[in-house]
Formats: C-alpha cells, structure tokens, sequence
C-alpha cells in the first residue's frame, strides 16, 4: 500500500519594498527547508514570497521572514495543511476543464487570496481552474473553480467569509458558463 503524505504546509509574506523582499527570501531559504514557489517584484512596488515545505521547517521560515521583513511587512499567512490543489495551480500544472457553474474570488493581497482559495475548495465538492497571484493585477489575487451550482455558491460563501471585508474585491458565480471560457482560463 502507497504512503500517502500529508498535504504541505504553505506560506505567503507580503513585503513593501522589493529591495527588503530579496533579503526576505534570503533569510527564508537560509533558515529552513523549505521550496520557494513564488518569489516576485509585483505592482505597485511590492514583494511576494510564497514557500511551501513541513509544518515545523515552514514555521521556522515565516519566522524569519517576518523578521526580516519588519515594519516593511504587509501579509503574512500559514496554511499548516494546504489544499492539495494550491500547489499543483502555483507550479502552473494544466488546469481541469469546467464541469458545471463556475465561481470566482477576487482578494486584495496574495495571502487573502490564498487564505479565501483554501476555504472555498476545502468547503465543498468543486475544483480549482484557475489561481493568479499579483503580477500584471496590482498586487491583487483571484481564483476560479468548478462544480455542481450548490457546491459553487457553498464554496463561494466559504471563501468570501475567510477573509476581512476590506480585502474582498470580487466575487461572481456563472451558473453556465459558455465553452469559450475554459480557452480564456487557459491564457491568463
């Protein structure tokens, strides 16, 4: 019988200077093991580390990262057992195609999209198209996902609730979306 290993533990911090952001990541990758899957300048001046590895070496991590980063921090956000749909989607896999309604959430930082994105698959039967984190959206993130019409609007709730009404900046449902939209999901 296969070992099945236990979802990764995931880790965003949000830095206001891109020069502070490059000493984040160092400290991050110095002081533990962990894998950097994002480590970006993004509009409008800003710097996003997003690393993944075991609960203890990404703790440790997002240790020093929030040192490091100090009065320059923006966001910061441990997922201690992240959906294992986030990491496959930040590692640009090629998304399922849509099988149902569609739900999106748009979140004003990468961690509120992170945060909101594994509460809303976590909350019902659907499944993660599309995950686009800051770069060309000032800064912003959005996330789509499929399923049956009350599986969508579950998630959607889910995912809206997680997160700080100052950091929501959209949400939609499209109960049937026309075929061309999966080739849209597929450029961004």
């Amino acid at each position: 019988m296969a070992e099945t290993l236990p979802p990764p533990a995931l880790a965003v911090v949000e830095v206001a200077s891109i020069a502070r952001g490059l000493v984040v990541a160092d400290a991050v990758v110095k002081r533990a093991a962990v894998r950097l899957l994002r480590a970006d300048p993004v509009t409008p001046g800003k710097y996003v580390l997003v690393f993944v590895g075991s609960v203890a070496e990404v703790e440790e991590a997002l240790d020093a990262g929030r040192e490091a980063a100090g009065s320059e921090h923006i966001d910061v956000l441990l997922l201690s057992e992240a959906h294992r749909a986030i990491v496959p989607a930040l590692e640009g896999v090629e998304p399922p195609p849509i099988d149902g309604s569609l739900g999106v959430l748009e979140m004003r930082t990468v961690a509120a999209t992170l945060l909101a994105c594994e509460k809303a698959l976590k909350a019902a039967d659907v499944t993660l198209v599309a995950l686009h984190l800051a770069r060309g959206i000032g800064g912003k993130g959005y996330f789509v996902f499929t399923g049956s019409q009350d599986s969508v609007e579950a998630s959607l709730e889910a995912g809206d609730g997680a997160v700080a009404a100052e950091l929501r900046a959209g949400r939609e449902i499209i109960a049937h979306p026309h075929p061309d939209v999966d080739w849209a999901l597929t450029r961004l």
